[in-house]
């Protein structure tokens, strides 16, 4: 073999850079495989599996029609990467009708890790950058104040769970719309797992592409909580010992890239800012505002846990935000903050305006002062935000405390955090960071060294208020029971093990439980002004009589709409679709996908129908 450039436009973001003629389907130059239909396909997939199994499909492909070359010498794929995406992938295949393609067979055209094969998809789970060599010697607490690329940021979540494997454990919500999976790094005594009582509590970074400060203090964040752990500190062990933490540094990883091939010191607005789909995360939630806003009207209406609208779906709909989505569904979040850049202050809900046409208006939520506090917390642990001076990054927000009501700031629709208030029972904020978007890599430290004090207190927010279970007489813990505080149209709901979280300024509240099936219990409740740690109150239901309310009974069973695609949305792109129904019937009509290869006239691919 001779080794040669990559020129094949579909295959031109694979992991190396040099193939070999002929490759493994005896196709001789580069024009003889653009034009066949096995590279059509590969070209083509991403529309026809509606984005699921992509890119892993394209680059597998590829490791089969341009095949790496080092030293003149061909290296195949790995048969294991092969089956395991076969049998991910399999069933979105039989969805459409379409046979697997024999060029993906995994016995003829891939090898074993004995005879030194290479994983083609490496590229995707950020293992391809080679890491520098970093003294050995080097300290405990050492962090590296640098702007990381997608596969640094991986490889330091990775080694930096490694290094606390019993408190620490990676995993991946989703994919990006290019495939890069979507990191968490997770702190807990029991990694991977709820624990009753244990409140759960998320920070996201890097929502918008180009404002990056947040990923990177998400990732020194990540270091510094490992380390200090380790080391004993007593503020962070018993942070880690009574909460269940996780670190998104980077939910626009396709966004990044854009920005980061800008460099440091580039402050643009718009390069990297949105996803590889041209989508802005912040404005792709539902809007479900609107609808509170509707129902805020009306008498014993709920403003918590509204269904997504059916509508919604009509439109695009990114993976991220779905990723997201399923994420809020999978644990019961309790306290949140995203992580943007452009600005120093902390802003909360609502950020949609109550009237649309307001771009400027005070537009509360029936939590407005659990809010305040919370974005307060934020605010008055940053020594530059709290900073009196107007004449410095964020200074027109001096006069309100370094916070803000969102759509008093300025107004948009379809955000996260008024989906997280109104869809879940997860409180969230936005911090902005800072007014440098991507700043240099010198100013790096000084800006972790301003924003630690503050992302440790606010996450000790999560611990405000009151919790608690909820169970019946026997002792069963009942799921999805209601804890309502008169005066205040919100509730949350209790988790699987009926437990439950309702954050709350200091005072004194009147709290009731209530589920279908069961009396209402309701308890006076006072929180002392100095309490830091939340009080529990406990709740044991009885059967109901009779239910009273047959609305209330059916607005709490139904608590997500019927027609809910997030139910058997797989955020990795490899969920399985229903099986089509029989085999493909001689005589019956091509399928719809026929048409892609229209064009190839004496070579159409015969072999991807299913006969």
């Amino acid at each position: 073999a001779k080794c040669v450039d990559i020129a094949l436009s579909s295959c031109t973001d694979v992991a190396y850079t040099q193939m070999a003629y002929p490759n493994f389907l005896d196709q001789k130059t580069r024009e003889v495989i653009e034009y066949s239909s096995e590279y059509l396909l590969i070209s083509v997939l991403h529309n026809l599996l509606q984005g699921e199994c992509n890119p892993d499909l394209r680059l597998l492909g590829c490791s089969v029609l341009a095949p790496q070359c080092e030293k003149d010498k061909v290296i195949k794929p790995c048969r294991h990467v092969c089956e395991n995406l076969k049998k991910n992938c399999l069933p979105a295949f039989d969805a459409i009708d379409m046979a697997w393609p024999y060029f993906l067979d995994c016995d003829r055209f891939f090898a074993g890790e004995e005879e030194g094969c290479f994983d083609p998809l490496a590229k995707l789970r950020g293992e391809v950058d080679v890491e520098e060599d970093l003294p050995s010697d080097l300290p405990a607490t050492f962090i590296q104040f640098k702007h990381h690329s997608y596969s640094q940021m991986v490889s330091t979540l990775k080694k930096t769970a490694s290094k606390c494997s019993q408190i620490a454990t990676t995993y991946s919500i989703g994919r990006s719309f290019e495939g890069k999976d979507l990191f968490v790094i997770e702190f807990s005594t029991k990694p991977g797992h709820h624990e009753l009582l244990k409140p759960e509590f998320k920070y996201i970074g890097n929502m918008h592409g180009n404002e990056v400060v947040g990923k990177e203090l998400l990732i020194y964040l990540a270091q510094y909580l490992c380390s200090e752990y380790l080391l004993g500190n007593p503020r962070i062990q018993t942070l880690i010992n009574n909460t269940r933490i996780h670190l998104l540094p980077s939910l626009n990883p396709d966004g990044y890239e854009l920005a980061a091939e800008e460099g440091a010191g580039y402050n643009g607005w718009v390069i990297g800012r949105q996803t590889a789909q041209n989508l802005d995360l912040n404005r792709n939630f539902p809007d479900l505002t609107s609808e509170a806003y509707r129902r805020a009207g009306i008498h014993g209406a709920r403003l918590d846990h509204i269904p997504i609208p059916q509508s919604y779906w009509w439109g695009k709909v990114a993976p991220e935000t779905k990723a997201v989505m399923k994420w809020l569904r999978s644990i019961p979040f309790v306290l949140s903050a995203s992580l943007h850049g452009g600005e120093l202050v902390v802003t909360y809900p609502y950020d949609y305006s109550r009237h649309p046409m307001e771009e400027k208006m005070f537009s509360p939520t029936p939590d407005e002062k659990v809010f305040k506090m919370l974005a307060k917390a934020y605010a008055d642990a940053h020594p530059v935000i709290s900073d009196k001076s107007e004449l410095r990054c964020g200074g027109n927000f001096v006069k309100r405390g370094g916070i803000i009501n969102g759509a008093e700031w300025y107004s948009f629709t379809g955000g996260m955090a008024d989906f997280n208030y109104l869809h879940t029972n997860c409180f969230e904020v936005t911090v902005e960071v800072g007014c440098e978007k991507f700043p240099l890599e010198e100013e790096l430290f000084t800006i972790w060294h301003e924003n630690k004090g503050a992302l440790l207190n606010y996450m000790e927010m999560v611990h405000r208020g009151i919790k608690g279970i909820v169970s019946d007489k026997f002792g069963n813990p009942i799921k999805n029971a209601r804890i309502s505080v008169r005066g205040i149209q919100h509730d949350v709901t209790t988790a699987a093990d009926g437990d439950y979280w309702r954050l709350l300024p200091p005072g004194t509240y009147i709290i009731s439980a209530q589920a279908p099936g069961y009396s209402r219990v309701m308890k006076r409740v006072t929180i002392p002004a100095k309490m830091k740690q939340a009080g529990r109150v406990d709740f044991v239901l009885r059967p109901a009589e009779a239910w009273p309310n047959k609305l209330l009974r059916r607005s709490m069973e139904n608590t997500y709409d019927p027609y809910d695609p997030l139910e058997l949305y797989d955020p990795h792109a490899q969920h399985r679709q229903p099986e089509a129904r029989g085999g493909s019937p001689a005589g019956r009509e091509k399928p719809w996908w026929w048409s892609y290869f229209s064009s190839l006239d004496l070579h159409k691919p015969l072999w991807l129908l299913k006969q």
